[in-house]
């Protein structure tokens, strides 16, 4: 597995574009995105849990019953949910992809992404689709994924190489997330393309599984948005045998969708909204998986906890605090927590008591971008991680002005 360039565009047949279509009041930032494969793909998406849903993803949850795609379109700046018209313009957005590109609008999946409750124009999208095909090159990845980003600050992309079946593969992805993260799939908008052939019902299982270990483990503010979903498409053309059973190669493929999600994960729990450091909680030693999980998670979304990261401030008790309402199975008189950086680790905590530790050493550790709370819960075997942020001003500053 070898990190490699490209984004969504990094497999083969994969093309990309991303251009300012007037959704946005800001014409220098793009809100009109494509993802187009020369070829009909195996597709498979997860969700948001939360029970208010943006129309596209009704539409996407239909297209996808057959587990065939070959586009992905998407416009920022308007979320598209609570609108009277919302499916009715999700299909259009999908009709224009039929009508300027050799597809069914059956076979597109549509995202928006934004303000919720505001209502949206098919008419600025219909004006630019032209526009947005043309561009449409396999360089593209970086304008697909700025076109995406709301209160993002840098555009996440990540691709990986690696050989399977004795051909060279590619995947590659990218996302858009910075506020409304928490887990449970209602974390962003993800697009994953690979050039791997695989069966669409065993890709469907392998994304559920790979993201309940990586995008559902990310935490920045405890809310669940309405419009986000990860989407992956891989149309086969690196010339593999399709798999269509647990084999080895099977296992490649889903080391390699870990990897990308992963980095993923990683680099929007790092851009969450005003956050100024990487937060990575690792729970050892659990009762079970779900157990350590489950306090990975409640460490990480815990807001004072968080607070007191942004703080810069080795107050170990509020990791305990949330470790107890965290509904889990563990022995509190058990448990050991250490603080780590780049500047060096230190013990805070052992068996549920407080230790002597030099205050002056863990501020050297917590003012550094990416923190570790290690967790060892001495009860078991099993082991997880969990990514957030630090909790600060700007959090609350661009939330309050959010339309605005």
């Amino acid at each position: 597995m070898k990190q490699c360039k490209g984004g969504v565009c990094a497999p083969k047949g994969f093309y990309a574009n991303g251009v300012h279509c007037g959704i946005r009041k800001n014409k220098n930032k793009k809100d009109f995105s494509l993802i187009y494969s020369d070829t009909l793909c195996s597709a498979a998406s997860t969700y948001t849990q939360n029970k208010v849903k943006g129309a596209p993803i009704y539409v996407t949850k239909e297209h996808l019953l057959d587990g065939k795609a070959q586009v992905i379109i998407t416009n920022s700046g308007n979320a598209n949910t609570c609108n009277a018209n919302g499916i009715e313009i999700a299909k259009a957005m999908c009709n224009l992809c039929e009508k300027h590109l050799p597809v069914k609008s059956e076979d597109v999946i549509v995202a928006s992404t934004g303000v919720i409750g505001e209502p949206l124009s098919i008419e600025p999208m219909a004006d630019h689709i032209q526009e947005l095909v043309n561009g449409l090159n396999e360089q593209g990845s970086h304008d697909a994924c700025s076109a995406i980003m709301t209160t993002d600050t840098f555009e996440k992309e990540y691709a990986v190489t690696f050989t399977i079946d004795g051909k060279t593969a590619y995947m590659g992805g990218i996302a858009k997330g910075s506020g409304m993260i928490h887990p449970n799939m209602a974390t962003m908008l993800s697009y994953i393309t690979s050039d791997v052939a695989i069966d669409s019902t065993l890709l469907n299982e392998v994304v559920h599984d790979v993201v309940d270990d990586t995008f559902n483990m990310i935490s920045v503010d405890g809310d669940t948005s309405t419009n986000d979903m990860l989407s992956v498409l891989c149309n086969g053309k690196c010339g593999n045998k399709e798999i269509t059973s647990q084999n080895e190669n099977y296992h490649i493929f889903k080391q390699a969708l870990y990897e990308v999600c992963e980095n993923l994960s990683k680099m929007m729990a790092s851009d969450g909204e005003g956050a100024s450091k990487l937060l990575t909680c690792q729970v050892k030693n659990g009762k079970s998986i779900q157990d350590a999980k489950t306090i990975a998670k409640s460490i990480i979304t815990s807001s004072l906890f968080k607070a007191a990261m942004f703080g810069c401030d080795a107050n170990w008790g509020r990791i305990l605090c949330a470790i107890g309402y965290a509904e889990a199975e563990c022995d509190i008189d058990k448990i050991d927590v250490s603080l780590a950086s780049i500047k060096g680790k230190i013990q805070v905590c052992i068996n549920g008591k407080g230790c002597g530790f030099d205050e002056d050493s863990a501020l050297l550790i917590l003012k550094e971008k990416e923190v570790i709370i290690e967790v060892d819960l001495k009860d078991g075997i099993y082991d997880a991680c969990a990514w957030g942020c630090d909790l600060t001003y700007d959090y609350v500053k661009i939330n309050g002005e959010y339309r605005s």
